[in-house]
């Protein structure tokens, strides 16, 4: 009995840092809320986010005190959507709650229709949202076809960091393989450096680990690049060469989700890329 109760105290200790950690990382801006002029708090205050949850202020701060209270799973959605949770931290927040998600789907808050309407006409430059830890949160056709089929895949293997260690498809598209991944873990040192406590990059850190010898070894040299655009060469299973330009639009004041395009240099990519488009509007995959 001890046992259990002392896990249950951890775990509304933890849910109570984490509530904290996602409030203090969102601006009034991007829930739609005024700023104002006396704002202290970094982020969101309590009671905002309880307006946006349609929950009592007294009860969400008891919920951040780590107090013993009871919590619906319907409740815990509402405050998901209100802190814009992605999928691994929505995974998170109800995991340390002990209550089974009632929407396990659910689309990420971050992504808005407007922002899967431009990832839309976009095309048939290939582009997705993505957020600092990898997850390839929405994306559009071209995109979900540029390096091997995401269509195809669980939800779990739509990050880049997998996916370019692990998945033999995506590897056969890069070029020069080594150099990309080896880049590609020195950003993720970079990203990992404000969340090294946070349990989803803990645990995909050690799915890397385990997965991979080539990113252990990668991963032991300590480098570590910020994120910017570059020229990449990406060989597609069904039109060939590509030459295109990395580009990275960051969507909100932190360096949290971004948009990240891929454009053409030359007129020869930019028409197999449309022949790309229209394979993956024929429902054709590498």
């Amino acid at each position: 009995m001890t046992t259990m109760v002392q896990e249950s105290d951890v775990r509304r200790h933890e849910l109570a840092g984490f509530l904290r950690s996602r409030r203090e990382r969102i601006t009034p801006e991007q829930v739609g809320l005024p700023r104002g002029r006396r704002r202290r708090t970094p982020g969101l205050r309590r009671e905002e986010v309880a307006q946006l949850s349609a929950v009592g202020v007294t009860w969400y701060t008891w919920l951040e005190q780590a107090r013993d209270i009871q919590v619906s799973p319907q409740v815990l959605d509402a405050i998901a959507r209100a802190l814009l949770l992605d999928p691994s931290e929505r995974s998170h927040l109800f995991a340390l709650s002990g209550i089974a998600d009632p929407a396990p789907g659910t689309p990420c808050p971050t992504v808005t229709p407007a922002l899967r309407q431009v990832l839309e006409q976009l095309e048939p430059i290939p582009a997705c949202i993505m957020n600092s830890r990898y997850d390839i949160l929405a994306y559009n056709r071209t995109y979900g076809r540029l390096f091997c089929d995401l269509d195809s895949l669980p939800r779990e293997d739509l990050n880049c960091m997998i996916l370019a260690f692990t998945n033999d498809g995506w590897r056969a598209a890069v070029a020069d393989l080594a150099d990309a991944t080896r880049m590609m873990a020195a950003r993720f040192r970079a990203s990992m450096a404000e969340h090294l406590a946070e349990p989803a990059w803990k645990a995909l850190l050690a799915r890397l680990e385990s997965a991979s010898p080539e990113f252990r070894e990668v991963w032991a040299r300590h480098e570590v690049v910020g994120q910017g655009g570059r020229t990449k060469y990406i060989h597609n299973a069904h039109v060939g060469l590509l030459h295109l330009e990395h580009n990275n639009l960051w969507l909100g004041p932190a360096a949290g989700p971004r948009l990240v395009s891929y454009v053409p240099l030359d007129d020869d990519s930019r028409e197999r890329l449309e022949k790309l488009q229209a394979l993956a509007v024929a429902g054709v995959s590498p």
